[in-house]
C-alpha cells in the first residue's frame, strides 16, 4: 500500500486519500521551498514509473477498510513525492477510479507539462486540478522553481491557459509566495498573466512547512492579506487546516505516522487530526519512533515538526 497514503488533513481538499504515482522526489521541478528536499530526479520524461494495476488494487484495497468511504474521504488526491503527471498512465488510472468510485478525483500539479496536449487531455476527467503558478518571468521561474533545462514558463502559461478553456472541472491555480522572490515586482506580472486565465480560484500559499532552502523565507499575513486584496475577489489566502472531523480508521498506526513522515514533515497536530489520535496517543508514537530513531525532530519558526 505505499503508493496510497492517508486520508492527511489538507488545507484545501478536506480529508484526502493520497494517491503516490512517483518515485520520490522524481519531479520537472527543485523548488527552493519544496518540503520534501532537493529533486534527485529531474526530468521531463513521461513513463508508467509506477504500475497503474498496482495503484488502482491498492487504492480499492483501502477504500474497502472504510465501511462507508465518503464520509471518511473527501477527495481522492493524486500527489505525493514528485509530478504526478510524469506518469503516463496518470489518465487511465483516474478514468478507472472514476468507473468504481463517485468520491471526487483532485490532481496536484506544479503545471510544467500542461502544455502537452497529451496530459490535458489525460486530466480531462479530474474533478479538481490544483496547477501552480509562481513566476511569469524566466529568470525569476528559473529562481524559484529551478525547473528542468527544457521548460519555459511561456509554453507553460499558454498550455495552463488552453487546459482552463477546455477543462470542465474545477481549477485553482496556486502562487506560492517567497519573500524576496515573487512577492513584489514578480508579482505585478503575475497578476496581468492571471487575468487573463479562466480559473475558479486562485490560490496564495507560502512557506509553511520546513524548506529545502533556509532562504526561502515566509510572507507574513499582513503582506499575504495585502496581495489578496490586489489580485481581487477569486483570491484566498490558504488557511492552516484546523481539524478532520470524520474519523480515519487505521489498522497500523505506527506505520501510518511513518508513512505520513517520509513525505513531508508534520507536527503533533498535524498527525493527530490526520489520524483521528488524541494529542498524547500521537506523541506516544512519536516518542516510540524518535527513540529508536526513525523519525528526527525539527524546528522551523519555533513550532516542533518530525520528519523520518
Amino acid at each position: 500500500m505505499k503508493h496510497i497514503f492517508g486520508p492527511v488533513p489538507s488545507r484545501r481538499l478536506g480529508s484526502s486519500l493520497g494517491v503516490d504515482i512517483i518515485p520520490f522526489k522524481t519531479c520537472s521541478y527543485d523548488c527552493v521551498y519544496c518540503q520534501l528536499s532537493q529533486t534527485t530526479c529531474k526530468t521531463t520524461e513521461r513513463k508508467e514509473y509506477i504500475d497503474s494495476k498496482s495503484v488502482i488494487s491498492d487504492l480499492g484495497a483501502v477504500l474497502d477498510e472504510f465501511e462507508d468511504p465518503k464520509s471518511s474521504v473527501d477527495y481522492i488526491t493524486f500527489s505525493g513525492s514528485g509530478e504526478p503527471t510524469l506518469n503516463s498512465a496518470i489518465g487511465k488510472m483516474v478514468d478507472e477510479i472514476k468507473s468504481f468510485t463517485d468520491i471526487p478525483v483532485a490532481i496536484l500539479t506544479n503545471g510544467s507539462l500542461l502544455y502537452r496536449e497529451d496530459v490535458r487531455k489525460e486530466l480531462s476527467n479530474a474533478d479538481i486540478v490544483i496547477p501552480s503558478l509562481d513566476a511569469v518571468t524566466q529568470e525569476v521561474f528559473e529562481k524559484i522553481n529551478r525547473p528542468a533545462p527544457n521548460l519555459n514558463i511561456k509554453e507553460i502559461i499558454d498550455g495552463i491557459r488552453k487546459f482552463s478553456e477546455s477543462f470542465d472541472g474545477k481549477i485553482w491555480l496556486e502562487i506560492m509566495l517567497v519573500k524576496g522572490i515573487n512577492d513584489q515586482a514578480e508579482l505585478d506580472k503575475i497578476s496581468k498573466v492571471i487575468a487573463n486565465l479562466d480559473v475558479d480560484k486562485i490560490q496564495l500559499n507560502t512557506v509553511i512547512r520546513p524548506p529545502t532552502e533556509k532562504y526561502a523565507l515566509p510572507l507574513d499575513e499582513k503582506e499575504m492579506q495585502k496581495i489578496k486584496e490586489k489580485l481581487g475577489p477569486k483570491t484566498e489566502i490558504i488557511a492552516q487546516f484546523d481539524r478532520v472531523k470524520k474519523k480515519v480508521y487505521k489498522k497500523d498506526i505506527e506505520s501510518k505516522i511513518f508513512e505520513m513522515l517520509q513525505r513531508r514533515p508534520a507536527t503533533i497536530t498535524d498527525i493527530s487530526n490526520s489520524l483521528s489520535l488524541h494529542r498524547n496517543e500521537a506523541i506516544k508514537y512519536i516518542v516510540q519512533l524518535t527513540e529508536e530513531g526513525r523519525v528526527k525532530l525539527i524546528m522551523h519558526r519555533g513550532e516542533k515538526y518530525y520528519q523520518a
